[in-house]
């Protein structure tokens, strides 16, 4: 009888401690595979939404937060240079500005006004109804702040909670004016024309977002540097790729600092995702050392009620290498069963952690911690294995070195 009928029947033949020992298995591994998940879960996630602008390449005029950074001065004769380049498909500059909307019915609501090239057939955004800014919004709005149903206002793209909020569809009106952070402004509203509807990738939650074009982002108020951009997006043509074109443009203008996707995702994950792989790294090895423990213990002492049978079968010629594998087999089992079970069971729990951690302020909404790939499962399935591997190890010692007849005379005499 090979050593995994002799497992399987004493697992059948124990049902309870069977059962206890697959979902103390099943629920410490579904909180290793929920860290699998988290401990690259940003990172991925944080990928996918930058690629999603269609865009590869990113132009500052300097390093760190956005909100510190120093803005790209003659950002319109920039991106006419880059776009010229051979390397290049599609150039669009941005600009971020705190602004205040009134609504129809006098509320007063904070938002973050996105001027962008009209140009650009790409955006930080998927469009759900109405259309998208292009070429055709781009031209002068200033004449159109005491307008509110002009068709020379500016044009607006604004996001699906904005539109739930207040009520607004395309055709609809929005009055903006500039946010003076900390003081009250006197600028007039300006009205904005709303031609679209859209989920926005970089929106936080709680946050409205509207985006305009770059002259209606001017329109705003004196204070609105005319030429300037707080990041200048590049799409490298295929047959280049991004590394071609951030060479190329570095060589253009080597006083600005340019980057990839890759080397904008490396900075994070360096930088502000380290904290998340320490988490993950501790609690995995946390909860590898629970399963180990727990599995041990219960074969350990299955082994100890079992010395008898245990030396039964040795007695009648079963050898050490059947006992060995009988005991490994009964651990494959147990994590096995376990790891399986843990699979769909941490995916849910991953949902309900992931809604939980993405009401942090200031998170895009689109950005999530916990992230199904492949390479967790694999990760997820070797480290059961390497689990079950280990914890027969002290068991298998007991048996293999079972003094067998002092055992069964202990055993019969008791």
């Amino acid at each position: 009888m090979t050593g995994f009928a002799l497992a399987r029947r004493t697992a059948a033949r124990y049902k309870t401690r069977t059962t206890l020992a697959v979902a103390g298995v099943a629920i410490i591994a579904a909180l290793n595979f929920d860290m699998l998940l988290l401990s690259r879960g940003l990172l991925i996630s944080f990928a996918d939404m930058i690629d999603s602008a269609g865009f590869d390449v990113r132009v500052t005029g300097s390093t760190g937060l956005p909100a510190l950074r120093i803005p790209v001065a003659g950002a319109a004769r920039l991106a006419d240079d880059i776009r010229r380049l051979p390397e290049v498909d599609d150039v669009a500059i941005v600009r971020f500005e705190p602004a205040l909307l009134r609504a129809a019915d006098g509320r007063e609501r904070q938002i973050s006004l996105v001027g962008t090239s009209g140009g650009s057939t790409r955006g930080g955004w998927t469009l759900l109804r109405g259309r998208d800014i292009d070429s055709r919004d781009s031209r002068d709005s200033s004449n159109s702040i005491d307008s509110n149903e002009s068709a020379d206002s500016p044009p607006a793209v604004i996001t699906r909670r904005l539109a739930a909020d207040f009520g607004l569809e395309p055709g609809s009106v929005l009055r903006v004016r500039a946010g003076v952070p900390g003081e009250r402004s006197v600028l007039p509203f300006l009205s904005y024309r709303v031609i679209g509807v859209a989920n926005f990738s970089f929106e936080a939650a709680g946050e409205y977002t509207v985006a305009t074009t770059l002259e209606g982002s001017r329109a705003l108020g004196e204070g609105n540097p005319g030429d300037e951009a707080d990041v200048v997006l590049v799409a490298s043509k295929p047959e280049a790729g991004s590394d071609a074109a951030v060479a190329a443009i570095a060589r253009l203008r080597p006083d600005l600092h340019v980057y990839s996707n890759q080397e904008v995702v490396e900075q994070f994950n360096r930088n502000g995702f380290a904290y998340f792989r320490q988490i993950s790294l501790v609690l995995s090895t946390t909860t590898a050392v629970f399963t180990v423990l727990l599995v041990a213990t219960l074969l350990t002492v299955s082994v100890n009620q079992r010395l008898g049978e245990i030396a039964a079968l040795r007695a009648i010629g079963i050898s050490r290498r059947h006992v060995a594998g009988m005991l490994l087999w009964e651990s494959a089992l147990l994590v096995g069963l376990g790891g399986a079970i843990a699979l769909p069971l941490g995916g849910a729990l991953a949902i309900g952690l992931d809604h939980i951690l993405r009401r942090m302020p200031g998170l895009p909404e689109q950005l999530h911690f916990f992230v199904f790939e492949p390479r967790a499962v694999v990760l997820h399935a070797a480290l059961l294995a390497a689990t079950g591997v280990v914890a027969a190890l002290y068991p298998v010692r007991i048996a293999v070195t079972l003094p067998i007849a002092a055992t069964m005379r202990r055993e019969l005499g008791s």
